[in-house]
């Protein structure tokens, strides 16, 4: 069965592996693995501020937050994708991580799994595999300066949001090579997504753009 997380890491603080993944309560978690006994412990992390929090009870003497804060900082950055299980071997007894933390939510669209989300991975990746919010923020602004239809927006006082939406569609749209652009719930998921690859918002420069050209417009 393939889960939706990162790529695995190893940390050094304990003898351990780790990554991010999809959590079925939403969100995304750090989940750590021994490599010298099968134990494995599970932290959430907090959408506005980056902070963990055990989910479920951890073995402190196992899973020091030291850890836990290595885990997140190594994974920080790295983008989501279907990848199959671990397997790990303690004296000869081999163990395959499986439970149900690992399945995104059955009543919601995955935007990992689309074709958008794969073209940002694609273009906006670093040598690293990390996702390069600089590179992408500066890319979809330039994209924005140059849109007639955004200009408009901004003139007519469309809401932030909105102005927001149209650049995201269109320019993943183009990066994806896909004709029918990403409706609103599509657009609001992608971000979401986005978001939780690390601890501030994915278009924090975009908005901050978007806002500067309102202020233009009302003085």
């Amino acid at each position: 069965m393939n889960i939706i997380r990162t790529q695995a890491v190893e940390l050094t603080s304990i003898p351990a592996i780790a990554y991010k993944q999809k959590l079925s309560t939403g969100g995304a978690g750090i989940k750590i693995l021994r490599l010298d006994v099968p134990d494995t412990a599970v932290f959430t992390v907090d959408k506005r501020t980056g902070e963990l929090t055990p989910f479920g009870p951890v073995d402190d003497a196992l899973f020091t937050m030291e850890a836990a804060d290595e885990a997140f900082e190594m994974t920080s950055g790295l983008p989501f994708s279907a990848r199959g299980n671990i397997k790990l071997t303690f004296e000869q007894v081999e163990a395959e991580e499986e439970d149900v933390l690992e399945e995104s939510p059955p009543d919601q669209v995955d935007m990992t799994l689309s074709v958008e989300y794969k073209a940002l991975v694609n273009r906006y990746s670093d040598e690293k595999g990390k996702l390069n919010y600089s590179l992408m923020n500066k890319d979809f602004m330039q994209f924005a300066s140059k849109s007639k239809v955004v200009s408009d927006m901004v003139a007519n006082k469309a809401h932030q949001n909105d102005i927001l939406a149209f650049v995201i569609k269109n320019r993943v749209g183009f990066l994806a090579n896909q004709k029918e652009g990403l409706d609103d719930e599509s657009v609001s998921l992608l971000i979401e997504s986005l978001d939780e690859i690390d601890p501030r918002s994915a278009f924090k420069e975009l908005k901050a753009y978007i806002k500067r050209l309102q202020s233009k417009r009302t003085r």
